[in-house]
């Protein structure tokens, strides 16, 4: 099969993308950094670094350290907030000539709900996801692990935009299937799976922790398996697709993802070490396609589900 026979397009809801490779919030600098590594365009859409309602400065240095098979960030979502974001910003993204992602966060369930009113139904964004689940923000406990707090969000939300909805949901429940399924009945036309693993590094000469939020959020390559396992888990129990989101270094590890019943995937920690990691990725899923004579992700999505 060639490649001009393969057909990479997905659909979340109202959103169709080009092909399923998307950055993870927070993990791709499309402007400064990586403007000219190869084109925005590529990709099936850019995602926005969490906007918060209120402008806030994020959490005390040091924000990021290295560990073994990946790094813990503790960011803390600085953002310049929602208004600004959209009046001065948000104009920027039309020159990436792809659909735009806005990840909103917040700190109660009202920032989200005034956010997604001043977001309304824009036509400059493609798809709103919430951040449900960040676990180095206010108390670090996600929205997402407390079912009333996740049914009442995500449903007040879906009330006040038309535009699709994905839910992040949080790796650090006791079910995936529970929340993944209270997303989908308040109306999210997908959930991403997952963020980040709570986690900490201390430095053994101080004796403190490196991180001055004590804790972060743990990402790289040796969460995989773990997000692997919650993604073939959900894909069971839901209607809606699934957002792959933990791990993906390369096409080898996005067509694991598939096969376990992704639809999309967003690629964060690698694009630190490697910017051009996303592109390889779109390549080598196209490889992979026509190596085994498929001509859509629909052929071989879940094969792997018994």
């Amino acid at each position: 099969m060639t490649m001009e026979q393969i057909d990479m397009r997905v659909r979340l809801g109202g959103l169709e993308l080009k092909n399923p490779v998307m950055p993870a919030s927070g993990a791709y600098d499309y402007f400064e950094c990586n403007a000219n590594v190869f084109p925005m365009s590529r990709l099936g859409a850019v995602m926005v670094k969490s906007v918060h309602r209120n402008p806030r400065s994020g959490n005390p240095a040091p924000r990021i350290t290295e560990v073994l098979g990946g790094m813990i960030n503790a960011v803390g979502i600085p953002s310049a907030g929602i208004e600004e974001f959209m009046s001065l910003r948000l104009p920027r993204y039309a020159q990436l000539e792809t659909p735009v992602i806005l990840s909103l966060s917040g700190n109660t369930p009202e920032h989200y709900y005034e956010s997604a009113e001043i977001v309304a139904n824009d036509a400059r964004i493609g798809a709103i996801e919430l951040n449900l689940s960040c676990p180095n923000v206010g108390t670090g406990l996600p929205f997402s692990s407390d079912p009333q707090l996740l049914r009442q969000t995500v449903s007040e939300v879906r009330r006040r935009t038309t535009l699709p909805l994905f839910v992040k949901l949080s790796p650090n429940v006791t079910s995936i299937c529970e929340t993944a399924q209270i997303a989908e009945a308040c109306g999210a036309d997908a959930v991403t799976i997952a963020n980040t693993y709570r986690a900490m590094k201390i430095d053994i000469s101080t004796q403190k922790p490196v991180l001055g939020n004590i804790s972060g959020g743990m990402s790289g390559p040796a969460i995989k398996p773990q997000t692997l396992f919650l993604v073939y888990q959900a894909y069971k129990t839901l209607h809606i697709p699934i957002i792959a989101c933990g791990g993906i270094t390369c096409w080898q590890d996005a067509v694991e993802y598939l096969l376990a019943g992704a639809s999309a995937l967003q690629v964060g920690c690698i694009n630190f070490v490697d910017p051009m990691a996303m592109a390889e990725i779109i390549d080598g899923l196209a490889h992979y396609m026509s190596c085994h004579g498929y001509r859509s992700l629909d052929e071989f999505r879940g094969n792997a589900q018994q």
